[in-house]
């Protein structure tokens, strides 16, 4: 593959920098924060530049732009620690319903999503469909649903859920429930990152064969969890390389004993394993994004765990080098550094932490 983009996804990656660099500033990520962590004058503006849909398959009223777009799109929200939930609603929700929604579920949740009205969520869970958190007892012609997910991203903004159950023969099925449903609960929990979470509580709520996406529950679990865990992957790309920059920036300037603290070796050192670890991230999603776009999807299983793995292994020491090497002033809650390394933390264990996603890892190449 080659490891550039294209000039169409260079172009994506070009519009979404323009738009996050007016829009969330440090300023304005606070004030969003405060608010609760969801920017919906952001989310509207990404819809009005067709943004949404950049992933999603011309079919489903998207740009056709596949994972790759998805990646360049995520980088730049990435280096702007941009407060919108893109990772979750676009490859946890839209892009399995526009798989396998049937027609009325696509006409029913996608051209809202797309225009910027509403928010779909995904709350997909690490594993391949076993120990899911939701299960669904038989009720009639349909199911019951009951349990309780901790924290899924924008839950108490969102229109619907894209999320996995168990059926009461024991095989995961895919179920896309209205956030206003009879049963539903959600309560907003603050997370590492100060973005918008809420836990969701799921109390006898009736969903029917016409609510499941249609297909094998297991493959659209992992198929959906290999992409999350890509787009994942692009966002850690994007703050880690924007909080290598800001780190070089500061020790190119910072004075100490008479010289700027970037020409100490151990500082010019680590920033450069920082460097080393961005770029893994980088070029690890971009692999696994172009396999998925190549129709590739089994050599994409491996890849989207090598991605994740990198984005919580090396994002994570990115982050804590990018912090201590601002010394002091990095761990003030204030300073914008502080919120590159929370984004970072919270990338990290979302989806699998990088122990478990090497264990994931051993056990599909063996």
């Amino acid at each position: 593959m080659q490891f550039e983009f294209s000039e169409d996804h260079a172009a994506i990656g070009g519009l979404a920098r323009q738009i996050f660099s007016a829009r969330a500033s440090a300023d304005a990520l606070r004030e969003v924060e405060d608010a609760g962590g969801f920017d919906a004058g952001l989310w509207q503006a990404l819809a009005e530049a067709d943004l949404l849909g950049v992933a999603l398959p011309d079919s489903a009223g998207g740009a056709g732009m596949g994972m790759l777009g998805l990646v360049a799109l995520l980088e730049e929200q990435g280096r702007r620690v941009a407060a919108v939930p893109l990772w979750s609603s676009i490859a946890g929700a839209a892009l399995p319903l526009a798989e396998f929604g049937t027609d009325a579920q696509r006409r029913r949740w996608l051209p809202g999503f797309l225009e910027g009205s509403h928010v779909l969520t995904g709350a997909f869970e690490v594993g391949d469909g076993t120990g899911l958190a939701v299960r669904a007892e038989a009720d009639g012609d349909g199911w019951a649903l009951h349990g309780s997910l901790a924290a899924v991203p924008a839950a108490d903004r969102a229109a619907a859920f894209v999320l996995p159950v168990r059926l009461p023969t024991g095989a995961p099925a895919v179920a896309v429930v209205p956030a206003d449903a009879a049963g539903v609960t959600t309560t907003a929990v603050d997370v590492t990152s100060h973005e918008s979470h809420a836990a969701v509580d799921l109390d006898g709520v009736a969903v029917t064969a016409a609510d499941l996406l249609d297909g094998d529950g297991a493959h659209i679990v992992s198929w959906t969890l290999r992409r999350a865990r890509v787009a994942l992957a692009a966002l850690a790309a994007g703050v880690c390389s924007e909080a290598l920059a800001m780190t070089a920036a500061y020790t190119s300037e910072r004075m100490q004993f008479g010289r700027a603290l970037s020409t100490n070796q151990a500082v010019s050192v680590r920033a450069a394993d920082t460097h080393l670890d961005a770029e893994s991230i980088r070029l690890t999603a971009c692999r696994a994004a172009w396999l998925m776009d190549a129709g590739r999807e089994e050599e994409a299983e491996p890849a989207a765990l090598v991605a994740k793995w990198w984005a919580s292994r090396g994002g994570l020491r990115a982050v804590h080098a990018t912090q201590h090497l601002h010394g002091g002033i990095g761990a003030d809650v204030d300073y914008p550094i502080h919120r590159y390394f929370l984004r970072g933390r919270q990338i990290a264990f979302t989806l699998g932490s990088a122990d478990a996603v090497a264990a994931e890892l051993g056990a599909a190449l063996a």
